[in-house]
């Protein structure tokens, strides 16, 4: 059985990085400190121009019954005739796991770095919360879904040109993790082929 996020050496530790379940997690989750710290370590991403185009927002555990408000007010305004298990499914994913940091692009128009390179860079934020939380003998998952395109919910915790990057998810695996299926080496790799003339 594999063990995930094998903390024993760095190249471990990436060759068995897992991202957890967030409906799985359980507690206990990284406390304030432990945030901060988490944080922290994911500033040291790269970020050409130095425009840090990303910030972080904490949703703690005793704001997840207004964030599930605003995310099925959010949905019923873009889907009127939703039904009850689409509700659910919003308030469901506002409650996941002992620990939530929702991630905004936010990008710097008036630089000259393009906004693709932003966004790369927001990207590898995201995946550096994870390495964080992992180091740190917590499991994490990074979410968007539908709550990652809604501007009604972008607006609970910034304002446009602010994307939502994804929703990070923090806490303790409930369950034995298992392995997903990860693309052939072959099918992803090649050497450059240089057509000169």
């Amino acid at each position: 059985m594999t063990e995930f996020n094998d903390l024993s050496s760095l190249t471990r530790y990436l060759a068995t990085r897992r991202s957890g379940s967030p409906r799985a997690m359980i507690a206990p989750g990284p406390d304030a400190a432990q945030i901060r710290e988490i944080v922290a370590t994911a500033l040291r991403t790269p970020d050409h121009g130095k425009l840090n185009p990303w910030r972080v927002v904490h949703v703690a555990g005793d704001q997840r019954d207004a964030l599930a408000q605003g995310l099925t007010q959010a949905y019923r305004a873009e889907k009127p005739g939703a039904g009850r298990l689409e509700i659910e499914a919003m308030e469901t994913f506002a409650r996941h796991a002992p620990e939530m940091l929702v991630v905004l692009f936010c990008p710097r128009e008036s630089s000259k770095i393009p906004l693709w390179e932003q966004q790369l860079s927001a990207g590898a934020f995201v995946m550096n919360l994870l390495h964080a939380a992992h180091a740190r003998g917590f499991v994490g998952g990074w979410i968007t879904g539908w709550p990652s395109y809604s501007d009604m919910v972008r607006n609970l915790f910034g304002s446009a040109p602010e994307q939502i990057a994804g929703f990070v998810y923090m806490g303790t695996a409930g369950q034995p993790q298992e392995e997903r299926p990860r693309p052939e080496f072959d099918a992803v790799f090649s050497e450059w082929q240089p057509s000169l003339r």
